[in-house]
């Protein structure tokens, strides 16, 4: 089985919104989506808190040039292009061809949209579709059941429980619930993904 060849910035665009590439200048855009909502002070997002964002940027570029991220910025084109959040591909395993998504947020305004769903049908379609991985991956919190919930609707299966594996951002001990979606249950998941953007734009 061939690996992955490395991942390369690439712009993706289509169904309202546009992911570019995430560079240090977004940082101040960042920071103001960040505002909106003040999400630092939720348990379970990794959004920056005040005065952090350029760390937060700087952290996701370190993870680019060693070749196990990719970080994006996401742009609502209905609202003028405005930068409303940030996703990226992490713990990209290039031998197994495998990738996750995550590190995912937007500002409070963008949430319960077309965003998210949008940004994952370009994502999915990106990682299957072009680079030829043969698996997504998602983890998250597991105490965070909306983002659990928001997961299974992609048609992703529940792996299991990495148990202690992580800290929150108040120190405490985090579980983690290990999602994934083979290349095989992507058209099932594409169809799906299709089917809730249309029903979101009637």
């Amino acid at each position: 089985m061939a690996p992955l060849a490395p991942l390369q910035p690439v712009v993706l665009e289509g169904h309202g919104v546009r992911l570019e590439p995430l560079r240090l200048d977004h940082a101040p855009e960042l920071e103001h989506c960040a505002a909106d909502g003040e999400l630092w002070r939720l348990r379970f997002t990794s959004a920056p808190a005040p005065g952090q964002a350029a760390a937060y940027v700087e952290a996701a570029l370190r993870g680019a040039a060693e070749q196990h991220m990719l970080p994006f910025v996401v742009r609502d084109l209905g609202r003028g292009g405005d930068v409303v959040g940030t996703t990226r591909y992490h713990d990209i395993l290039l031998a197994t061809r495998r990738v996750e998504i995550g590190y995912t947020w937007y500002a409070l305004s963008a949430q319960r949209t077309h965003v998210n769903t949008a940004c994952k049908l370009l994502l999915l379609t990106h990682a299957f579709n072009t680079l030829g991985c043969l698996v997504v991956g998602w983890r998250t919190d597991n105490f965070n059941f909306a983002s659990q919930r928001a997961i299974e609707r992609l048609g992703a299966r529940r792996d299991g429980i990495i148990r202690g594996n992580a800290l929150r951002r108040d120190g405490t001990l985090r579980d983690t619930v290990m999602y994934s979606l083979a290349a095989g249950e992507w058209p099932q998941s594409r169809a799906h993904l299709r089917w809730r953007l249309a029903q979101a734009a009637r």
